[in-house]
C-alpha cells in the first residue's frame, strides 16, 4: 500500500507529573521542544481530572511555537454545545494561522461523567448526537446564516464568526475502536484515528486484546467500507499507548504483554505499541504504514525524548 509521509504527534494535558507541577514557561518550553525535535502536532485531551483545560492550552502551545500544529484529542461533544465550539475552534484557528487540526469525539471516560454530574447515555446516543455536531460546525464555518433543526440542536440563522482560515474546514478528525464510530469517522472525518474500544468507559483487561493486528485490519475494513471512494484521501492515525525503547525487544514483549492479555508476538504485531531499539521501531512503522496505511503516529509526552530519533529518521519519509 502506497503510503502518506510519516509525521508524529504528542498528546500531553500537563507537564508530566499533572497541573501541580505545569507553569506557564514549562508549558511554552515543552511545546517549542516537541516542534524542535520534529513533531508535527501537539495534542490535548479533555478531561475533568487533573489537567489543562483543552482550549487555552492548545492557544499557548501554538502561540510559543511557529510550525507546530496545535489540535484536541479530541473535544468531548458532551461538554460544550457545538455553537461554541465552532466559534472556539474557529478563533484558534485564526490565531494560529491556520494550524488547528479539530479532533472531535462521542465522550467515552464514565469517571468524568460520574465527577460531573453529567448523565453518560448510551453509545449510539452520544454518536448520534456527535453526527449533529458535525453537521453544525461545517455550517457555521460556511458563509452565511445557518439554520439546523435536528433532534439534539437547534441553530437559527447564526451567521457565526470567525471563519476558519483554513478552508473550506481546519482538519476535522474522529476516531475510535467501535464499528459505528468508525464508520461515522469513514464518512466525514479527513484524519480518521484508530484506537482501542472504549465504549465500556472505562479501560479494562479487555483493551489490550481489541488492539491486535487482526482486530485492527477489522477496523480498517470498517473505515474502508464506510469511506468507499474517499477513502484513499484520510490520512490514517494511531494512539501508540506504549513506547519501549530497548535493544532487547523479545524480552521486553514478554514482559509487557501478558499484563495487556496478549501474546508477546501479538504485543509486537499491535500498532497501539511500539518496541524494541530505534530501527526495529522505525522498520516496523513501515511495515504498518505498508499493510495499513498508517502514516501519523501519536504518543504520549512521556516518550517524547525516547522516540525522537525515530522521529528524526521517519518524519517526512
Amino acid at each position: 500500500m502506497a503510503g502518506r509521509p510519516f509525521r508524529f504527534g504528542v498528546q500531553a494535558s500537563a507537564l508530566p507529573g499533572g497541573t501541580g507541577g505545569t507553569t506557564a514557561a514549562g508549558w511554552r518550553a515543552l511545546a517549542r521542544r516537541v516542534e524542535d525535535l520534529g513533531f508535527s502536532t501537539l495534542t490535548v485531551a479533555d478531561h475533568l481530572d487533573d489537567q489543562l483545560a483543552i482550549t487555552p492550552a492548545i492557544q499557548a502551545a501554538a502561540d510559543a511555537t511557529t510550525t507546530l500544529r496545535v489540535g484536541a484529542l479530541v473535544w468531548c461533544n458532551d461538554y460544550r454545545h457545538p455553537v461554541v465550539l465552532a466559534k472556539e475552534a474557529a478563533t484558534i484557528d485564526l490565531l494560529t494561522d491556520g494550524r488547528l487540526e479539530v479532533g472531535v469525539g462521542a465522550g467515552w471516560m464514565r469517571t468524568d461523567y460520574d465527577a460531573a454530574g453529567l448523565p453518560l447515555d448510551r453509545p449510539g446516543l452520544r454518536i448520534h448526537r456527535l453526527t449533529e455536531t458535525l453537521d453544525v460546525l461545517e455550517g457555521l464555518w460556511g458563509e452565511g446564516p445557518f439554520s439546523y433543526d435536528g433532534e439534539h440542536y437547534r441553530i437559527t440563522g447564526l451567521d457565526g464568526g470567525p471563519k476558519p482560515v483554513q478552508r473550506p474546514r481546519p482538519p476535522l478528525l474522529l476516531g475510535g475502536g467501535g464499528p459505528r464510530m468508525l464508520a461515522l469517522a469513514g464518512r466525514r472525518a479527513d484524519i480518521v484515528g484508530l484506537n482501542i474500544n472504549l465504549a465500556k468507559g472505562v479501560i479494562d483487561a479487555d483493551a489490550g486484546p481489541d488492539g491486535t493486528a487482526a482486530r485492527t485490519d477489522e477496523k480498517i475494513g470498517w473505515v474502508r467500507e464506510a469511506a468507499g471512494d474517499r477513502f484513499g484521501a484520510i490520512e490514517l492515525q494511531v494512539r501508540v499507548h506504549l513506547t519501549l525503547v530497548t535493544d532487547d525487544r523479545a524480552a521486553m514483549a514478554e514482559a509487557f504483554a501478558p499484563g495487556l492479555g496478549l501474546t508477546p508476538a501479538e504485543g509486537l504485531q499491535s500498532p497501539h505499541a511500539l518496541c524494541g531499539s530505534t530501527e526495529e521501531i522505525a522498520a516496523d512503522l513501515e511495515a504498518r504504514r505498508e499493510r495499513w496505511g498508517i502514516s501519523y503516529i501519536g504518543i504520549g509526552v512521556e516518550s517524547l525524548d525516547a522516540l525522537a530519533p525515530v522521529v528524526a529518521r521517519l518524519a517526512g519519509t
